[in-house]
């Protein structure tokens, strides 16, 4: 498929719903830096072309949920506001400009001939059935570890979510599971990669997967090395239907502020802590981490579980799902059907 341009980020934005006002930060150099500033509704579509004006207003009345707005300046020059509302107050994002975003096709990416990922089972710990897959980055030479060029590969996130996306259609299909979801991970780097939002969006509708049924692992500890901006791409991602995922949480220097930020829809709990199950204090953080979670709307998952006797009590500890070696280690995705199967 041909494209008029490549989606590419331009800068943030931020949404204040009592003030009613639009901040939006464009690098100077830019095309579009003339759209930095904090603007009221009014102000800011006085630049804009007739047809587009209104929308904003339209936009941020809804007050809840994702963000996408397409619009054009009076001189031409189109751009996305993409993101998503962080509680009632506020909204946040990040402005794309380049072709819509649905007109990424998913063919246009293909993923590297070596690139073999495998998917660990994520276990629900209220049925014991496998509730969803975390996919792995592997190469057919079968090494678990990839040679550091690898991680270098500015295509690997996009060829990562091209082949998960693949499994999970092909998984739901066989298995007759139109619960199934899978994650996967992506790096402080990758979030900044505009491109990201628009082959998510893609990949769902090729595949016909339903909302937050591809969900993005975001560790936090890269992300808090920019947090503005890691939020706002991450919102963007919210944006187009994928899931949030706050991955090894309570390493490092766990920060409230984020989980309170993002809206996140699960929590992965690091295996530092949960290796130390039993342990008084640490089944006291455990349990409330777990009860913050449910009181937020997010599932917790215990990941590097090594023991299947830690089930009941990662259960009773208010934990959702397990993962860990106790109960699959990674497989390929011919293994991962015959274990759906099993």
């Amino acid at each position: 498929m041909a494209h008029t341009s490549e989606i590419t980020p331009q800068g943030n934005w931020y949404w204040n719903a009592p003030a009613r006002r639009l901040v939006i930060d464009v690098p100077r150099g830019s095309d579009y830096s003339e759209l930095s500033g904090d603007w009221s509704i009014d102000a800011l579509e006085q630049m804009l072309e007739g047809l587009s004006r209104g929308r904003l207003e339209r936009t941020f009345d809804t007050g809840d949920g994702p963000v996408r707005c397409n619009l054009r300046l009076s001189s031409g020059l189109g751009f996305h506001l993409v993101g998503a509302f962080v509680g009632d107050a506020e909204a946040r994002g990040m402005l794309l400009t380049g072709d819509d975003l649905q007109e990424i096709d998913p063919s246009d990416l293909k993923p590297g001939p070596d690139l073999a990922p495998v998917f660990q089972p994520i276990v629900s710990l209220r049925n014991g059935q496998v509730a969803g897959f975390e996919a792995l980055a592997r190469w057919d030479d079968g090494d678990r570890m990839s040679p550091p060029s690898r991680y270098e590969d500015e295509a690997l996130a996009s060829n990562m979510l091209i082949r998960s996306a693949e499994a999970l259609a092909r998984l739901r299909d066989i298995t007759g599971r139109d619960d199934l979801f899978m994650q996967v991970n992506l790096t402080a780097r990758d979030l900044a990669r505009g491109t990201l939002p628009a082959l998510i969006e893609a990949l769902m509708n090729g595949y016909q997967l339903p909302e937050r049924s591809l969900k993005i692992e975001l560790t936090e500890q890269a992300a808090l090395r920019d947090a503005d901006y890691a939020l706002s791409a991450a919102l963007a991602l919210k944006a187009v239907g994928a899931g949030l995922v706050l991955d090894d949480f309570g390493t490092g220097h766990s920060s409230f502020a984020w989980l309170a930020d993002l809206p996140a829809d699960s929590l992965k709990i690091d295996h530092g802590l949960t290796r130390r199950l039993g342990q008084h204090r640490t089944d006291t953080i455990l349990s409330t981490i777990t009860l913050l979670a449910n009181r937020l709307g997010m599932t917790s998952t215990a990941e590097g579980v090594e023991q299947k006797e830690d089930a009941a009590r990662l259960r009773a500890l208010g934990f959702d799902h397990v993962q860990g070696f106790a109960f699959a280690r990674p497989m390929d995705i011919d293994s991962a059907i015959r274990f759906m199967r099993y």
